[in-house]
């Protein structure tokens, strides 16, 4: 798997990936002896030559951090100590910024902030869509930097900017179904025990996008609505009672709906589906000409729940129909809670 958490010590810090980090920060070599020895760990990204394409440090502060004006007030917070990306068109960023926001809600933080030069516009960019605000500045020997800020949970209403919380306030809920296959690589987070992450999780768009887009013949799709919450439902395969086998593993908010018929050409149906969908170009545009899966929804992945409740307990605990067709069914507030409730996510997840 190209995505690996290792110890600064078995990084090689004379790969050349690290060389515009060197020179913004002119004591990062005596910084990362020290990491090395204190045993610190980072996430790494390499690509097919075994190089460095990306590279991310997360700390853990508690108290109140006076090094930022204005400070950061007591509390728990996530420092983005180092972070930087060779963009290659696989939304690595918004994998790392996935790995942040699940140590943010694994360490109970409440919020995770970074210090980034004004220069690195595409970076800002990244944290901003996602929420992060300009929270004040950073004198340093290198220089000035903007410190940005985010908060769990954060209501604005935006589904983007609010992820990864999920704002039920007047949204709609939805068990969407999909099978094992597409499942583990639409959701690497939400993999099972019994599957194999370094066989399923790689570095491609749809693996890495906090975006998916989902393509299929469910009609019920075309009822969804922006904000709209999305319970996946990752069906049985075949290796045993459905009842046991099958589960629900996340929860997701819907962007939009589409139909094959709103785009006006082959070009523009790809150009929005290639990059976050597991179809390969081939089998979109399969897809299209003869007019298979037609319905097509967009949802941010915002929880892989720690506890993955099968369809037995579906059925007995939370009160769904077993008579109906689990494809794309409407699941009442009680139904979710009862889901959530089984699921165990971080209770700051889910805001009415």
């Amino acid at each position: 798997m190209n995505l690996q958490y290792l110890n600064f010590s078995d990084i090689d810090f004379q790969d050349v990936f690290f060389d515009s980090l060197k020179a913004d920060y002119k004591e990062l070599p005596e910084w990362f002896a020290k990491k090395s020895a204190e045993g610190s760990r980072a996430y790494v990204f390499f690509n097919d030559a075994n190089k460095l394409d990306g590279f991310l440090y997360l700390k853990l502060e508690k108290g109140s951090v006076d090094d930022v004006t204005p400070p950061l007030p007591n509390g728990i917070h996530l420092k983005i100590g180092t972070l930087k990306i060779n963009a290659h068109g696989t939304k690595l960023g918004e994998r790392f910024l996935k790995k942040i926001f699940d140590h943010l809600i694994l360490h109970k933080a409440e919020d995770a902030y970074v210090t980034v030069f004004e220069k690195h516009e595409g970076l800002i960019s990244l944290f901003e869509k996602y929420g992060f605000v300009r929270h004040g500045n950073k004198n340093t020997a290198n220089g000035v930097e903007f410190v940005y800020k985010k908060s769990i949970p954060t209501t604005t209403g935006n589904p983007i900017l609010d992820y990864p919380t999920v704002n039920m306030n007047g949204s709609k809920i939805h068990l969407l179904a999909v099978k094992p296959e597409f499942h583990s690589i639409l959701f690497p987070d939400s993999i099972l025990h019994n599957e194999d992450p370094a066989l399923i999780v790689r570095d491609v768009s749809h693996t890495n996008s906090i975006h998916k887009v989902y393509l299929c013949n469910m009609p019920g799709v075309a009822n969804m609505k922006k904000g709209d919450a999305l319970v996946i439902y990752r069906t049985g395969d075949g290796a045993g009672a459905a009842r046991f086998r099958a589960v629900a593993s996340s929860v997701c908010v819907v962007e939009e709906t589409k139909h094959m018929n709103d785009f006006q050409t082959i070009e523009e149906y790809l150009n929005y589906c290639r990059p976050h969908s597991v179809f390969s170009e081939n089998e979109l545009i399969d897809f299209y000409k003869k007019s298979n899966n037609q319905f097509i929804v967009r949802f941010t992945y915002n929880i892989a729940f720690p506890k993955r409740p099968n369809r037995g307990k579906l059925i007995d605990e939370a009160g769904i129909d077993e008579a109906l067709r689990w494809s794309c069914i409407n699941l009442t507030r009680q139904q979710f809670d009862k889901i959530i409730e089984m699921g165990s996510p971080d209770e700051r997840l889910i805001v009415n």
